[in-house]
Parts: structure tokens; sequence; C-alpha cells
């Protein structure tokens, strides 16, 4: 009798960079609360436009800084007895009510940074600072592209299993309805944390056919970019990044864009073919679990090289984490 439990082998929260926000959801003054890698944070934005997350808990009695928590300049004020925490630091710089300030009255800072129109965290189980970073996207600095769209979800997943679909050419057939598998190639850059998938197709355009490139790019886990390219002068953008909520759920944040003149074009198709893609997948990362030793054929050579290139993000391999018996050499 096949037993969930048994049969999974979970993995645990990798180490890297997870948006935590859009960058235009979050304005000067603001705070959130928030819950990701298993644990809660809270975010705000200072009087000088920094976004700062910390942990949320005030070192004297308890109180969440991202429930009632206000933004003093580039401080979060405490909303239980008005103490005062820098953003930068995580020490505390005042309390209304007393001169000398505790020395162990300082929270926890997480390295954070904005680009592509997001607000990341930097998350690593050992507190180890960034180990590699990601670039800042040309596209969303250019005028000759659109002013992005949004859609977010979250989803009962693991991200490893929802990155894990890229190096999947197979499932695109069965899953999403392709007409027939697409020759890939995948090509890793020379500090592994980055990857290229290149998958050539042919779309109609214009009453004829063109020969394409949909050209797929990840750094680290759950970050990833679709480009379609070979449109002559023209083109479309897809970035995304999946965020771990905790162990067994995901908040994934995409961004859409494209060239103007191909806006009204090809753009909606673009961004409603994507959202519709991962509406079809939830169902499979929903019920299926995990092998950390799958049964794979000679065809899944894509997938083989994605088991290995996701190592290097876990401090804790899955196999050490919690192993089921349902794994296969």
């Amino acid at each position: 009798m096949a037993h969930r439990e048994l049969e999974n082998d979970r993995l645990p929260i990798p180490n890297g960079w997870f948006a935590v926000a859009f960058s235009r959801d979050l304005r000067a003054g603001d705070v959130q609360p928030l819950r990701y890698f298993g644990q809660e944070l809270v975010l705000f934005r200072t009087r000088a436009g920094q976004a700062r997350v910390l942990d949320p808990f005030c070192p004297h009695l308890g109180a969440h800084l991202g429930h009632g928590g206000r933004v003093m300049g580039e401080t979060l004020r405490c909303p239980f007895h008005g103490w005062q925490f820098d953003g930068e630091s995580g020490a505390c710089t005042q309390i209304p009510y007393c001169e000398r300030i505790p020395p162990r009255a300082r929270v926890r800072v997480w390295e954070v940074q904005e680009k592509n129109g997001f607000v990341w965290v930097w998350h690593h189980i050992e507190n180890k600072p960034p180990e590699w970073d990601f670039p800042a996207l040309p596209e969303f600095e250019d005028d000759a592209w659109s002013e992005p769209r949004t859609f977010d979800i979250v989803m009962e997943a693991h991200v490893q299993e929802t990155h894990e679909n890229n190096n999947d050419p197979a499932h695109f057939q069965f899953v999403h309805g392709a007409p027939q598998v697409l020759p890939t190639e995948t090509h890793f850059s020379p500090d592994s944390t980055h990857y290229r998938i290149v998958s050539d197709y042919t779309s109609p355009q214009l009453g004829g056919e063109m020969t394409l490139q949909l050209v797929r790019d990840s750094w680290g886990l759950g970050l990833s970019s679709v480009r379609t390219e070979g449109l002559p002068g023209a083109g479309l953008l897809m970035f995304s990044s999946t965020t771990p909520v905790d162990e067994d759920h995901v908040h994934s944040r995409w961004l859409f864009t494209s060239t103007m003149n191909m806006v009204d074009l090809a753009g909606e198709e673009f961004m409603k073919g994507l959202t519709t893609g991962v509406l079809q997948d939830i169902p499979i990362w929903k019920n299926k679990v995990h092998r950390a030793r799958p049964v794979l054929c000679e065809a899944d050579t894509h997938i083989a090289e994605y088991r290995r290139w996701v190592r290097q993000f876990y401090s804790t391999p899955a196999s050490e984490a919690a192993p089921g018996k349902g794994a296969s050499a």
C-alpha cells in the first residue's frame, strides 16, 4: 500500500535570492508582515526609500513589528512600547522613556536588494552572506519596452519541483498540449549558478511561419526569465521569482513586458500562454511526491543535469533531510 509520507523524499528550503514583493507595491512608510522560508519577517520602506527586512519580534516583550509598527525616518518603531530599530543594522536606536539602550536590543537584518521590479531577500539556512548574484535586465529600463504587467500565485509545491519544469521538455507535450517535444539545448555558466535553455520552434506570424527561439535563463532556484527571440526589432519577456513560503508552498511572482511594437500583436497572448501553462501544472505539483533518486530513462538527460545542478543550493541534501522508501537507484 502506498503511503505519501513514505514515498515522498521531502526537500528542504534552498539557499538563494528570492523575491518577497513587487517594488511598486512598497511605498515609503509602508510596513508589511511576511511569511517566507518557514519564518515570519517584516518588510518596510524607509523615508529615504530603502527597502528593509528584519526579524519581526521585538526583543523587549515580543511584539510583532509588522502588525502596527511604524516607519520613523530610517527606523521601524515597535507598536507596543515605541522602541525604534534601525533598518540597516537592526540595532535599537531609541527608547522613548529610557536613555540607556540595552546592548542586546537588536533584531536580525536580512540582506536585501531591489532589481528588475522586485524586492529580493537573501536566504541561507546557515546565515551565510550572499554567495552569488544575478543581472539587472536592460528591458526594464528601456522606454522601447512596455510597462510590465504582473501576475502572482501561491501554490502547494516545492520551488525545486516548479523550476524543474523548465528542464523537462517531454512534459510540454503531455501537460500543455505541445504538438511535439522541442529540440532543446542547455548551456551552463562558468560559475554554474546560471544556465540557459534554448528551444527552436515555429509560430505563425503575419500569415506565414517564422522560426523563433524560446530562451529560458535561470539563476539559482526559482529565479528565471523567458524570452521569445527571432522577431526582427521586437521581443517578449517574462521574468519571475518563485519564493518558498515553507517546505510545501511557494509564492510565484511574474513580470511581463514586450517591445511597444508587440504589445497589441502578441503581448497579451504571450502572457496568457504562460499563465495558462502554470495553471495546468498545479494539479501535478500538488499531488505528486518527490523522488530524490528517480528512475530516469535515457531521454531524460535535461532532468538529470538539472538534478545535479540544484545540489549546490542546499546545505542539506534531500536524501539526508527526510528520506522516504520510494526513492529508486
